[in-house]
């Protein structure tokens, strides 16, 4: 009896596991279908499998994610995304990405999400954002001029990301986001990874234009709602006015 909850535990955390691991394999797939098959040419890709081989998806698992994305195996890619918008607690406003293979499955799901969520409301909201391309790199040199950087790889804006913000960051190194328009997001990978930045991240995404002002328990209760957002199978991205 007094081991259940060691069994429960780990059950938990086999789950989380393959949730990941669900979550990173969609993404290979979508960035092999947007930029191609080779990594070397495909900035996205190339992050996605960096963090799919961290996280200890089997190579088979990855090609095999490349090929059905790409159109290159025997399987092809079925899923779809779509788009959702709404509002946390405490009006923080959100943008959730879905990949799935029925839209009919996922849309009700999520909707009920945000009846769940206290406060939580769909509604549009796009124009509390910017939609941009979203390119993190980290550098070795944690004294590296980004600004520099920025302006050299043709990115309009940049900020540092602060230690332990992104687990895809090493301790040590200079962790940046750089904002670029949407069609010059895979050109600013490219000279980032040319000179010397490791790209983690090269996707188009959601920057909000403004944050509400919270205090640490509105935040706490906005952060759960999007959690359970974020737990979802066939939710891919998150974005929200939070920080």
């Amino acid at each position: 009896m007094g081991r259940q909850w060691l069994h429960a535990k780990r059950e938990v955390a086999n789950l989380k596991k393959g949730q990941v691991v669900g979550k990173l394999v969609r993404e290979i797939m979508v960035a092999a279908k947007t930029g191609g098959p080779d990594p070397e040419g495909n900035a996205r890709l190339a992050a996605a499998v960096d963090k799919a081989r961290k996280a200890s998806v089997t190579r088979d698992v990855i090609e095999r994610a490349v090929r059905k994305g790409s159109g290159t195996g025997n399987e092809k890619l079925t899923l779809e995304t779509v788009v959702f918008e709404g509002y946390a607690p405490h009006k923080v406003p959100v943008i959730v990405e879905a990949l799935t293979d029925n839209v009919n499955r996922t849309a009700p799901e999520l909707r009920v999400l945000f009846k769940k969520g206290q406060l939580g409301t769909a509604g549009s909201n796009k124009f509390l954002f910017d939609h941009v391309g979203i390119v993190e790199a980290h550098h070795p040199d944690p004294g590296i001029d980004a600004e520099a950087a920025a302006i050299e790889a043709g990115a309009n804006d940049f900020s540092p990301i602060a230690p332990g913000e992104n687990d895809d960051i090493p301790e040590g190194t200079a962790g940046v986001k750089f904002l670029t328009e949407r069609t010059n997001t895979a050109a600013v990978s490219k000279w980032l990874a040319q000179n010397g930045w490791t790209v983690v991240t090269s996707e188009l995404g959601h920057v909000a234009k403004q944050f509400p002002d919270l205090n640490d328990q509105q935040r706490a209760e906005a952060g759960e709602f999007l959690q359970a957002l974020e737990d979802h199978d066939d939710v891919h991205r998150v974005w929200a006015a939070l920080r």
